[in-house]
């Protein structure tokens, strides 16, 4: 197993048909002991519960300091170590530029981008201190392409941010052995496109990607599982593409 004894904390992870899950349990699948944090309406503690016993479900709210540094806290007193940070946690919104909101846009960036370095800040000691650790902070196709199909633009800022400092953070932490990667999913079937774009809509978005579909969740899991394990173990700074050719670059 590519991560066996190692502990992964994944952030937004209680959501069944989430990315977060499915990449909890494919961490699971491959030997880790993962800690699922999420909102206290998401029951982050029956999520773990799904994944086995050895696992562990907390409450937080990743735009919350002092809760982040709390899930540290408790995952070092359970397991005594952090080897892995998933930062998935994140929401979007519908909207055109002139419609964006001060609280539409302290709502996105807050979760993507603050919640992103808070979360990160929070495990980065024990990984200091371990010498060691893989970060991956979830961006988007829509930071790079400048929107995408459901976000905003305070969405794609958002995502956006989220490379820049994921690329900061690699840099500085590198020489301690620590490695921080992106992904950026194209358009992923989950819930969060559940009742938003017609079957009509998503084939004709499927004809323009060159794999010919959308994304699953696996697809995602499976790639933060690579930048997790020792395979990458020479990647660090990089901007995984995951979106089935929707752009090529």
């Amino acid at each position: 197993m590519l991560l066996k004894d190692r502990v992964a904390v994944v952030t937004g992870g209680a959501g069944f048909n989430g990315l977060g899950f499915a990449t909890a349990r494919m961490l699971a699948a491959q030997g880790a002991r993962v800690v699922i944090l999420d909102l206290a309406s998401s029951n982050p503690a029956a999520a773990a519960a799904e994944l086995g016993p050895q696992h562990l479900g907390l409450v937080a709210d990743v735009t919350n300091q002092e809760q982040c540094e709390a899930a540290a806290r408790a995952t070092l007193e359970r397991y005594g170590r952090i080897d892995i940070l998933f930062n998935n946690a994140g929401i979007t919104q519908a909207r055109k530029t002139l419609d964006i909101s001060a609280s539409d846009y302290d709502a996105v960036l807050d979760v993507s981008l603050r919640g992103t370095l808070l979360m990160s800040q929070a495990v980065l000691p024990a990984m200091q201190q371990q010498q060691g650790g893989s970060i991956i902070c979830t961006s988007s196709v829509s930071a790079q392409r400048g929107g995408g199909i459901l976000g905003g633009p305070h969405y794609s800022a958002a995502k956006a941010g989220v490379l820049g400092l994921t690329r900061a953070m690699a840099r500085e932490f590198g020489p301690q052995g620590i490695r921080v990667n992106a992904i950026t999913p194209g358009l992923i079937a989950t819930d969060i496109i559940k009742g938003k774009l017609t079957e009509d809509r998503k084939d004709a978005i499927a004809q323009d990607i060159p794999l010919a579909r959308l994304g699953r969740a696996d697809d995602i899991a499976g790639a933060v599982v690579f930048l997790a394990s020792d395979l990458s173990s020479y990647c660090t700074g990089i901007t995984l593409d995951v979106n089935g050719g929707m752009l090529i670059h």
